[in-house]
C-alpha cells in the first residue's frame, strides 16, 4: 500500500482480481487479486423457461430485445440468485408474456458451451387463457405445430425444445431430453 488506500477499495484502479494466474490446487487460469488473493471464477450463466401449452397450442415470444429481436423464442431467461429454476421459469413466462403457468415436468437440459449456458427447460400449460407481451417481447402467440415459425425461431435450442416437447406429448413420465446428437447450439 504505497499510497496509504486500502487495496480492496473498488474505486481504486489498481485493486481487485486483475492478474490472471492458475490458482494452487486449480487447473486453469482465472482473474486474481494479488493484494487479497481473492480469485474471481468467471461461471456458466443458467437460462429456465418453458414450452407452454394450452389445449393443443404452444405459447412463443417474439423478443423485442437482442440477441435476435425480432425472432420467435420460448419465455424464457437468465436465472436469478436465491432462486429455484422452476421459480425462475415461471417468472420469466410471467415477465416476458404475462402469463402464469403450472409446470408438469423438466422437459430438457441443454449445454451451450460457446456462450456459457446450460438451459434447464421445463414443460408447463398455461393457468388461464390470459398473456400479453411483456416488456422483452414484441408480441406473445398461441401457435399450433404447423403455425409454429420454424424459419423465425430465435436459437437452435427453442427448435430443440419444440421438438422434445413433440416427442413427449401425451406422456406422463419420461425422461428429461438433452442436446440432440452433434448440437451445440452452433448457428
Amino acid at each position: 500500500m504505497t499510497d496509504g488506500r486500502d487495496p480492496r477499495d473498488p474505486t481504486r484502479k489498481d485493486s481487485g482480481p486483475r492478474v490472471r494466474a492458475v490458482p494452487d490446487g486449480d487447473n486453469r487460469e482465472r482473474l486474481v487479486c494479488p493484494d487479497c488473493g481473492f480469485i474471481e471464477y468467471e461461471n456458466p450463466k443458467v437460462v429456465v423457461g418453458a414450452v407452454v401449452g394450452h389445449r393443443d397450442r404452444i405459447l412463443l415470444c417474439r423478443r423485442a430485445i437482442g440477441p435476435r429481436k425480432g425472432f420467435w423464442t420460448l419465455p424464457a431467461g437468465f436465472m436469478e440468485l436465491n432462486e429455484s429454476p422452476a421459480d425462475g421459469a415461471r417468472r420469466e413466462t410471467l415477465e416476458e408474456a404475462c402469463a402464469e403457468i403450472e409446470i408438469d415436468a423438466l422437459l430438457a437440459v441443454y449445454s451451450i458451451p460457446r456462450i456459457s449456458q446450460v438451459q434447464v427447460i421445463y414443460r408447463a400449460r398455461l393457468v388461464t387463457p390470459d398473456f400479453a407481451a411483456g416488456p422483452e417481447s414484441l408480441e406473445v402467440a398461441l401457435f399450433g405445430w404447423r403455425e409454429i415459425p420454424w424459419d423465425d425461431l430465435a436459437f437452435p435450442s427453442v427448435r430443440w425444445a419444440l421438438d422434445h416437447f413433440d416427442e413427449v406429448r401425451g406422456e406422463a413420465v419420461f425422461a428429461a431430453r438433452g442436446n440432440p446428437p452433434g448440437e451445440f447450439g452452433d448457428y
